[in-house]
């Protein structure tokens, strides 16, 4: 399911699960216009910076994403990319929200950044119903009888 990617030097298949969490646990994300203007700047990026989103999810107040990219960029620099690109195109389209955020800020400091197997992909995936951007269908697992 993830394929390994080949740069000049080296070939690498890399992925992470990031969780980031706006400001105050504010539900900022039950609107559709929102969360796919999130999802746009997510695709911007990663035309950017080469980065493969290949899932992004909300439960309002905080966002999940899966997200591939190159070694060169360290978990805390993607991290760092995504919140503060995303921030700033966000209070442009929707300058209403900062006044529901005091200091001005859209994610809270911190988050989850973890390390992703194809097993845990597809399970977290089929349990959010979600397909890959590939258009391929994700398949339930059947458990392994011994």
């Amino acid at each position: 399911m993830i394929e390994v990617k080949k740069a000049s030097h080296c070939a690498y298949k890399i992925r992470y699960h990031m969780v980031f969490s706006i400001k105050y646990r504010r539900k900022l994300l039950q609107d559709k216009d929102r969360i796919n203007y999130i999802k746009f700047i997510c695709s911007e990026i990663g035309e950017r910076y080469h980065f493969d989103f290949d899932a992004i999810g909300t439960d309002g107040d905080h966002v999940h994403v899966f997200v591939g990219a190159a070694p060169r960029y360290s978990p805390s620099r993607i991290v760092q990319i995504i919140k503060s690109i995303t921030a700033r195109e966000f209070f442009k389209k929707f300058p209403e929200v900062k006044k529901q955020l005091w200091g001005g800020e859209f994610w809270s400091d911190g988050g989850y950044v973890g390390t992703v197997g194809d097993g845990v992909m597809v399970l977290w995936l089929t349990s959010y119903g979600i397909t890959l951007k590939h258009k391929k269908r994700l398949k339930k697992r059947k458990p392994i009888n011994k």
